[in-house]
């Protein structure tokens, strides 16, 4: 379905994200967090947090978009071990496509990277990500991708954002 010849030949460009994409990825998180939540994130710990993911691959991966010169789009993967699978759930987070951008594709774009890298690297049992009951659009691209919802709710206990 997205093989890296599609990838390359398309106008954008997907790579994994550096430490110099950090003020960027920063950014975008923050307007995420408006944009979903209506939540002003602290942003000292929002960069410290970024920075930490990109200096320790243990953590997670953020993936970037790019058109021309400019980071367009990203998304983070975290991992979850599955005992029932022997293999890896890679969690898809703080996902994010500039507003200009937004249904050209650039989701897409980022998924499909994804996906070859999930084959490429196989012992990957699957991709995750949680959505907002209320963001149906985000929830109908994830449909369109071929994504499923789970059988799963989602509880929490946050000792930082509460």
């Amino acid at each position: 379905m997205f093989d890296h010849w599609a990838l390359s030949m398309s106008t954008y460009t997907v790579r994994i994200a550096t430490p110099d994409d950090a003020a960027t990825i920063v950014e975008f998180n923050a307007r995420l967090a408006t944009e979903t939540e209506e939540r002003t994130l602290d942003r000292n710990l929002l960069r410290r947090g970024v920075e930490a993911l990109l200096a320790d691959a243990a953590k997670g991966t953020y993936y970037v978009a790019i058109h021309g010169a400019a980071i367009v789009g990203q998304l983070m993967i975290t991992y979850e071990w599955s005992d029932w699978r022997n293999g890896m759930f890679w969690w898809i987070q703080s996902v994010y496509v500039k507003p200009e951008e937004r249904g050209k594709g650039v989701f897409g774009l980022l998924y499909g990277y994804l996906l070859e890298e999930a084959k490429r690297r196989g012992g990957i049992a699957g991709l995750r990500l949680y959505v907002d009951h209320a963001n149906t659009r985000a929830q109908t691209t994830y449909a369109k991708l071929g994504m499923k919802k789970s059988g799963y709710e989602m509880f929490e206990l946050d000792f930082v954002l509460g």
